[in-house]
Order: C-alpha cells, then structure tokens, then sequence
C-alpha cells in the first residue's frame, strides 16, 4: 500500500503511521434577556494537522530517503524561521492504484519537539503541529458621488501576497517526455517520478501518460 507524505516537496523518509486532523469550530452560544440560549453558526477555522514523524539514523529497507535526519531537521528549521507557508502532501491508495486518501493542503510549520531517546536506538522523533493557511488582505472601497448625487462604490481587491506563497520549481512538459526521464534529468533519480506524481495529481490521472505542455511541480 503506497502511504507517501511531503513536506513543501519533499518526501519525508518514514510516513508517520498516525495523523491527526482538527478542524476547528468557531461556533459561539448567546444567552437572550429571556434566558434562552441561541447559537451563533460561524465558519470553521484553521485545521490543524499533529504527526510523530521517525527520522532514520541508519539505513533501512522500508526508509523511502538515503538523507540523513540533519538533512530534514534543517527543512524543518528553514520552514519554521522563513515564516512562510507551504504545502502539506498525504496520499495513501491500494496496490492496485485506487486512490483511499489524498490531501494537498497550504499550511504553516507552528512548532516541533525533537527527541533523542538513547533506549530506542539512535534513530530521532519529531512531533509536528502544521496549522492551515489561508491568504488574506484589506478591500479598498472607494466612494464617487456624481453631479445628481448618486454615490457608486468601487473595490480595490488586495495585493496578492507572494512572501508567503509557496515556493516551487516548474517543468513544462515536451514531447517524448515521461516521468521517468524528467526526474532523472532535473532530481537526479529516475525512482523520483513517484514524487512529481505525487505533486500532480490534479494535472496527471496516471503517471504513463503526460502531454506536451503540461506545467508539473517539482518536488525540492
């Protein structure tokens, strides 16, 4: 069963066997002058996403990464003090293909605890809190009052924000090209197609077939 999760691109070495996902309520309950309690329906809040991530420190067959655990707490640290958002990648299907579980989702790094427990060998746990990101910014509305007195009202949309979008390399995709060979050019493995894939699933429904033109994200 392929159960794979990336962290702004990158393939983490070990997926967690366990993710927590909380959607947060915003709801708020008011009491009336009569007494009566009614409830105020607000819209959700920011997901938040916990996880124990393993960071091998010796090889193992089942590690999807030869990196070592310095390689993915620099990521970690890079993401936490750039202060930007990224994607967070978590896809799980059968052996035959059929998809159970893909979620692709803009977050932020909000903190992590490392531990180095001497009884468990010399491998590292990493606990992870992602938190869901949402763009925001101020509307400009700006009133005219022509000569017979009629106000209009235009809105100025905000700058979209580029600071903290998330960072990704692109390929456009030309003739004769195949997952295989793109990943072995540009990530210096051919078994690296399986990330561009994984990144893509919105543009590519199996990885054999890609067409001249196609923008694909790269994996970091």
């Amino acid at each position: 069963m392929a159960y794979q999760m990336y962290l702004d691109g990158v393939l983490l070495p070990v997926t967690p066997s366990k993710v927590k996902l909380k959607i947060r309520g915003q709801n708020k309950t008011m009491t009336l002058i009569s007494g009566e309690e009614i409830a105020l329906l607000k819209a959700p809040g920011l997901t938040e996403v916990t996880f124990d991530l393993l960071l091998p420190q010796s090889r193992y067959p089942f590690s999807a990464s030869s990196k070592s655990a310095s390689y993915y707490l620099s990521l970690l640290e890079r993401l936490k003090t750039e202060r930007r958002s990224f994607q967070w990648v978590l896809s799980r299907e059968r052996p035959n293909g059929e998809r159970l579980l893909h979620t692709n989702m803009t977050v932020s790094l909000e903190e992590y605890e490392l531990t180095d427990d001497a009884s468990e060998g010399f491998d590292l746990t990493v606990s992870v809190k992602l938190r869901q990101y949402r763009p925001f910014g101020t509307k400009t509305v700006t009133l005219q009052t022509d000569t017979g007195g009629t106000v209009s009202a235009s809105v100025e949309e905000p700058a979209r924000e580029t600071s903290g979008a998330p960072s990704a390399r692109t390929y456009t995709v030309k003739t004769g090209d195949c997952l295989w060979n793109i990943a072995k050019s540009l990530l210096g493995s051919g078994s690296r197609y399986t990330e561009i894939y994984e990144l893509n699933r919105d543009k590519i429904t199996n990885p054999n077939l890609i067409y001249p033109g196609q923008v694909l994200t790269l994996p970091s």
